[in-house]
């Protein structure tokens, strides 16, 4: 039986969302849901992130007629994305950025207050680090370099997705070649899986629980995102 269009939900996401989004709609059975990523290296060019998501939109629109969803934050676009969302009469998560809404609103600001000087990392920036931290501000070239970016940093908290052992050793090594304290918080998705749920109760009715499988979690998230 084919779906009505007005049933689907089309998500246009950051790339590093990628797994947590494939993850979410597998272990829910979210098969109204199309997951469209743009290239997770906006995540460290965050002035792309705008026109990429409008194009995107104009795209998804001549396939179906189903809602959108912005799977970004602000992202570091100084508003600019949100600009894109008015006139396009779409939304996105809340929160500025993925570390706010995995975290949850009022846990980040909790976090951020304990201490400013804090770096954070995602399961998908620890899988990453390499390319997306180290390379990407030019420290593999210029080591001279880790006192300028991270001289006023204390600490670096993983806010983890899901319980992976591996994950933990190497966030807490990324922590030790910038020279801070390492932490690490349990987050599972956050508010952003309460965003899908939400998002799926309007257009089916269909509601799923929060997920609470870890060992599914764990299956269903393995790291092979390319960027």
């Amino acid at each position: 039986m084919k779906r009505d269009p007005k049933q689907l939900v089309n998500i246009i996401a950051c790339g590093a969302l990628a797994n947590e989004l494939v993850a979410l709609k597998t272990l829910n059975q979210w098969d109204h849901f199309n997951i469209d990523c743009l290239p997770a290296k906006y995540h460290s060019t965050p002035a792309l992130i705008p026109a990429a998501v409008k194009e995107k939109i104009a795209q998804v629109r001549k396939k179906n007629d189903g809602k959108i969803l912005i799977a970004y934050g602000d992202c570091g676009t100084g508003g600019l994305l949100d600009v894109v969302l008015e006139e396009t009469g779409t939304k996105r998560l809340p929160g500025a950025h993925c570390y706010q809404f995995f975290a949850g609103h009022d846990v980040f600001n909790d976090l951020h207050e304990a201490e400013i000087g804090t770096f954070y990392l995602t399961d998908f920036l620890t899988q990453h680090f390499e390319t997306y931290v180290w390379k990407m501000l030019g420290l593999d070239r210029k080591p001279e370099l880790l006192e300028i970016y991270f001289g006023n940093y204390k600490k670096l908290i993983y806010l983890a997705q899901t319980e992976n052992s591996e994950l933990n050793s190497k966030a807490e090594e990324c922590a030790a070649r910038l020279g801070l304290k390492y932490e690490r918080l349990f987050t599972g998705y956050g508010e952003m899986e309460d965003e899908l749920i939400q998002i799926s109760s309007q257009v089916s009715k269909k509601v799923p629980s929060k997920i609470i499988n870890i060992d599914n979690l764990i299956q269903h998230t393995q790291m092979e995102k390319t960027a």
